[in-house]
């Protein structure tokens, strides 16, 4: 049983974006926290191998390719070689200095790091298990399941180090494959097979559906993946991975169609496995308080609330499985348990593609509208008409607002171009204030700017685009 001593307001299990946002709110409104977190730092999957190491590695290939392929063409002769051991060593370094910073956060709200692995025991005890096993009994008014997710393993596929990858292992190559299998066309895989790309892997990706980037808008999924193909990525859409056969010159692929037909052998050096991430919840304990998981194994709730003290955010429960989702539960979850009205509006939760070009939408696609009846406008504006892309030598894309016939109330926004993830925000704030697409169009925008592009398409919804 647990004693007084070890007695808190509120245990979180987990560290990562949801459970360390969590945690940091529970200090900031007083209450006496712990996070549980079995790693050796803090930040979760999204801090130590996922959105941010590979946004490192990214942005390294595409100065890499830059330099090698675009610097000559504005003057700036240079000849780039590619030394992945330090490219390495400086994704880590910055990788290094973020889980600090988070320790650094919990120390200045007062937030006590569990270290180990955590089990509900029963309402309000949660058992941590350290790394030598020694076993401890917390005692809590309200637990926050903060578990997250981990990659989804393919059928016939299983994985072998260094052969068949998951995401993990795509930021840790030690040396660039000759030619890597991506199996999966969405946000992981474009994003990690777009970097071995730009640093000399040939790329293949093979996806079981007819467009990339699910969820994403068909006019822009297209443009998106003509976009990659003229970078030199190969796609086979509509198309399934049966087996994989690992011998000592690589990987050996059998795939067919997807509606079914023929099968033929893809032979690569590296496969890597990303189609999709599925809720962690193995060990929980959640039996224990008669909490199921659905048959995708996500974790009901009701307002973010699972049970009487027991509460669920970020992957581990339904809505996008992204970081900043995770940290939106996370605080209205930490202000409903203090007695605050939390509230996380899924309908203005951004998503955002780090290729190069970004993707980023908000809101509804055109074929969404349409299916459920809504009458719309559409403006839509190419960033080969905007001055800053076009003197940037970063033209490929466009940007589309979507607004409602009758009161002009923006429903979507996506945009597919330079620094998308970026400029995708100004749509977020409009929408989440109800604002039309005249409200948009009317507000000064800096010239010149790749921004703009956003205001010219909501000009364009009621058809007065100002620039050529």
């Amino acid at each position: 049983m647990a004693d007084a001593a070890t007695a808190y307001d509120v245990i979180i299990i987990g560290g990562g974006p949801g459970g360390y946002n969590a945690a940091i709110r529970a200090g900031q409104l007083g209450l006496k926290v712990a996070c549980v977190e079995a790693r050796n730092t803090l930040g979760g999957t999204c801090l130590n191998v996922g959105c941010m190491p590979s946004k490192a590695l990214l942005h390294a290939s595409e100065l890499y390719e830059l330099a090698g392929k675009e610097f000559a063409k504005i003057g700036i002769d240079a000849t780039p070689s590619l030394n992945l051991g330090q490219m390495q060593t400086a994704k880590a370094d910055s990788v290094d200095q973020l889980t600090k910073g988070i320790e650094f956060l919990f120390k200045k709200n007062k937030v006590d790091w569990l270290k180990g692995r955590g089990r509900i025991l029963a309402k309000g005890q949660v058992e941590v298990t350290a790394a030598d096993g020694t076993k401890t009994v917390y005692g809590c008014k309200d637990i926050v399941i903060a578990t997250g997710s981990e990659p989804t393993p393919l059928p016939g596929v299983a994985f072998e180090e260094g052969k068949v990858i998951d995401s993990t292992g795509a930021l840790s190559l030690a040396k660039v494959p000759e030619h890597l299998i991506v199996v999966g066309a969405g946000v992981i895989g474009l994003e990690l097979g777009s970097v071995w790309r730009r640093l000399g892997a040939r790329v293949t990706v093979v996806e079981f559906l007819d467009a990339v980037g699910a969820g994403m808008d068909a006019e822009v999924a297209t443009a998106f993946q003509r976009a990659l193909t003229k970078q030199g990525m190969a796609f086979k859409m509509g198309t399934k991975v049966t087996g994989a056969k690992v011998t000592d010159a690589g990987v050996e692929l059998t795939i067919e169609p997807a509606a079914g037909g023929a099968s033929e052998t893809l032979t690569g050096d590296v496969v890597l496995v990303a189609i999709g991430r599925r809720p962690y919840t193995d060990g929980l304990g959640i039996e224990a308080l008669g909490v199921e998981t659905d048959k995708r194994g996500f974790i009901g709730n009701d307002h973010l609330k699972v049970a009487d003290g027991i509460w669920v955010i970020g992957d581990v429960t339904h809505g996008p499985m992204l970081a900043h989702k995770a940290e939106e539960d996370a605080v209205a979850a930490i202000e409903l348990i203090a007695g605050q009205p939390g509230h996380v509006d899924y309908a203005l939760v951004p998503s955002v593609i780090y290729t190069s070009p970004e993707v980023a939408w908000i809101g509804r696609t055109e074929a969404q509208l349409n299916e459920a009846g809504v009458a719309f406008k559409k403006g839509k504006f190419p960033f080969s008409a905007n001055s800053r892309a076009k003197i940037n030598h970063e033209t490929e894309g466009f940007v589309k607002v979507l607004a409602d016939a009758t009161t002009d109330r923006v429903l979507g926004v996506h945009i597919f171009g330079p620094e998308a993830g970026e400029m995708i925000h100004e749509a977020c704030v409009l929408m989440a204030f109800g604002g039309a697409s005249e409200d948009l169009a009317r507000i000064c925008h800096a010239h010149p700017t790749r921004s703009e592009a956003v205001r010219q398409a909501a000009m364009g919804v009621d058809g007065w685009i100002m620039q050529a």
